[in-house]
């Protein structure tokens, strides 16, 4: 009788192991620490919107897109977290790489100076001194977006790297303007920033901020476990977007600037509306603009991030996205 029940319970076990698919583990290269822009990234161990989909999510900090970038082509990572700039410099340098899904249609970035600098459009940066998070972000490559509308380089202005708060070297007069996101301004102005003038990169050049980004052979080997990971990422999203007290409640438990809050609500409205576009509430999240990223790719190569023609229909793909299905009116 003990040795019927142990025969059972081993073939009991047995067959929940073999019904109970292994973890596949995806690691994100992305551009920032832990932050609260980032929630639905960081509260998977308490929502498990990955495991739901047999995924064991990992994340590996960075200092900029290209940071990302480098991780993701170390081998380091499965997928980066990373500014359409750095995508395209690297592609431009010929790597093998392809854009899996839009995760901000938004483009967040700006240029943002003291009100006593009156520096109010972009011709006036000329000679000027500029934060930049890293030399390899979003904020250098938006820079030199907002520079090119002038006709000017970063020959004529002063780049200077403060990091990834950095208002306070603007604040203490170390640079004359820094370029930033939306939620670093956010975050300067509940620091004391003051009255200044912000000069929008979205009024210049719309495009996205953020994609997601693999390399080609993890892009041509791993598509099932790719569009796993998309769509735990989808749902991680919506829940960000459909319930923001909560996530800025997890916030002050997983993010390293999460202390306040009200703060990281504020920060995660102004991230969840970046990440919704026309595009997506007629394709869903993560859907790409190609119209509008091929205008950006012309943008990029006209000011020198890089020399050679780019199709984004070559390098872009949306055949790994959830499957949509139009809210009913």
């Amino acid at each position: 009788m003990v040795l019927g029940s142990l025969l059972f319970f081993g073939l009991t076990s047995a067959t929940l192991a073999q019904k109970t698919p292994a973890l596949d583990k995806v690691v994100v290269a992305g551009w920032s620490k832990p932050i609260t822009e980032i929630t639905n990234l960081l509260v998977e161990e308490e929502k498990g919107f990955f495991k739901a989909h047999h995924i064991a999510l990992g994340y590996l900090p960075g200092a900029g897109g290209g940071d990302a970038l480098r991780n993701l082509l170390s081998g380091q990572a499965d997928v980066a977290f990373t500014d359409p700039g750095s995508f395209f410099t690297a592609l431009d340098k010929g790597e093998k790489l392809r854009a899996i899904y839009d995760i901000y249609p938004q483009n967040v970035f700006n240029v943002v100076s003291l009100k006593s600098q009156n520096i109010l459009k972009p011709a006036d940066l000329k000679g000027k001194r500029i934060g930049v998070y890293s030399l390899s972000s979003g904020t250098r490559q938006n820079l030199q977006v907002l520079l090119h509308q002038a006709g000017l380089t970063e020959a004529d202005v002063t780049v200077v790297v403060t990091g990834l708060l950095n208002f306070a070297p603007l604040m203490q007069g170390q640079v004359d303007a820094t370029a930033a996101t939306d939620t670093g301004l956010l975050i300067g102005r509940q620091r004391g920033l003051g009255g200044v003038n912000v000069m929008e990169i979205k009024n210049h050049l719309n495009i996205s901020s953020d994609f997601f980004v693999v390399r080609e052979d993890t892009y041509a080997q791993k598509k099932d476990v790719l569009k796993r990971f998309l769509k735990a990422y989808q749902d991680s999203a919506k829940w960000m977007i459909g319930s923001p007290e909560e996530a800025a409640k997890l916030a002050v438990k997983y993010a390293i600037d999460g202390q306040n809050p009200s703060m990281n609500l504020d920060i995660i409205r102004l991230r969840n509306e970046s990440s919704v576009s026309a595009t997506t509430a007629q394709r869903g999240l993560g859907a790409f603009d190609m119209v509008s990223l091929q205008k950006g790719a012309k943008a990029y190569q006209a000011f020198g991030v890089m020399q050679r023609d780019i199709l984004v229909k070559d390098v872009v793909s949306q055949d790994l996205l959830p499957p949509h299905t139009p809210a009913k009116r």
